[in-house]
């Protein structure tokens, strides 16, 4: 297991099967940063097109077809002291006969404090006044290589990830993925200070990211969408339009992780998901929208636990 410190010098609005720009190993870690949405760095100055750029992409040895790559975030930090994110909701999240109420697009300046850890609004001037926020850093965009060799755009998800916004992908999370490439080609990318759920205005408030993940790789281990999980929860992911799509390409992918792994049959996951299920929307913005399915770990381990009863009064 190594440590790799990597500084990029080129950024990537789409996820494919660039050229790589490191090699690594499973249980290796990567120490680098990322610019924000519009491609400007951590010291205020613009490296790169905007469009979500992602750094990397990450080749990791051994990594196949059908295999599962792990992606764990040690630390995800903003590393300046200013962000911007848009102030107008969008109208598809509004009523129809509200829209026109709706004040013209602007976008607005936050101060971000990095010892307090809070966000200050700067302008636009509202009556919120200069509200604070503690920050909540999270990673908005990254992924591996779609199939087929695919480059899909940084703005939207699918299968590989991609622009999924879910502001549970913050420090501590671990991310699973399938693997369509050799190498795999992790993109990591669109950091945000903060973010409420489903990105309803179309940002977080946007800043560059300083990041480290280390990777793990399963071996022949197919699975069909993201997977992920932090300490209280195992999650499953879809990303499509309409939002029905990505709850059943969310829905069914859990089911399959709670058979696949968790020992239960058909009947059981499904029982189980009708009273133990929970949904978090990722985001209600992008050309594919994102929602999460979540089964509590405290609730699998009694259903562990009720099971290891059994087999010992057997």
């Amino acid at each position: 297991m190594a440590i790799h410190k990597f500084v990029p010098k080129v950024y990537h609005t789409a996820i494919g099967t660039h050229e790589p720009v490191l090699n690594i190993k499973s249980g290796d870690t990567v120490i680098t940063t990322t610019v924000d949405a519009g491609g400007v760095d951590a010291s205020g100055k613009q490296v790169t097109e905007g469009g979500n750029p992602q750094t990397g992409p990450f080749f990791i040895e051994g990594a196949e077809p059908g295999d599962m790559l792990s992606v764990h975030f040690d630390r995800l930090a903003p590393n300046r002291k200013f962000g911007r994110s848009s102030t107008v909701i969008a109208p598809w999240v509004l009523d129809p006969q509200y829209i026109k109420e709706c004040p013209k697009g602007k976008s607005s300046n936050w101060q971000i404090d990095l010892k307090r850890w809070k966000a200050t609004l700067i302008e636009p001037k509202t009556k919120l006044g200069r509200l604070k926020l503690p920050l909540e850093p999270m990673l908005g965009c990254f992924g591996v290589a779609p199939p087929r060799r695919q480059a899909i755009s940084t703005a939207t998800s699918s299968t590989h990830g991609g622009n999924m916004d879910y502001r549970g992908f913050c420090q501590g999370a671990t991310v699973h993925f399938p693997v369509f490439v050799p190498g795999a080609l992790l993109h990591v990318g669109d950091g945000h200070a903060l973010q409420g759920d489903g990105e309803i205005v179309g940002t977080g408030i946007e800043i560059s990211f300083d990041v480290q993940f280390t990777v793990r790789l399963t071996k022949k281990k197919p699975i069909s969408w993201p997977r992920a999980e932090n300490e209280e929860y195992i999650m499953t992911v879809g990303n499509a339009r309409p939002l029905d799509q990505c709850v059943q390409h969310a829905t069914t992918e859990m089911v399959r992780w709670l058979q696949e792994d968790y020992g239960l049959d058909a009947r059981g996951a499904h029982l189980l998901l009708g009273q133990g299920v929970k949904y978090d929307l990722g985001n209600f913005y992008d050309p594919a929208y994102t929602m999460v399915c979540k089964v509590s770990k405290a609730l699998l381990a009694k259903v562990a636990k009720g099971k290891s009863k059994k087999r010992r009064r057997a």
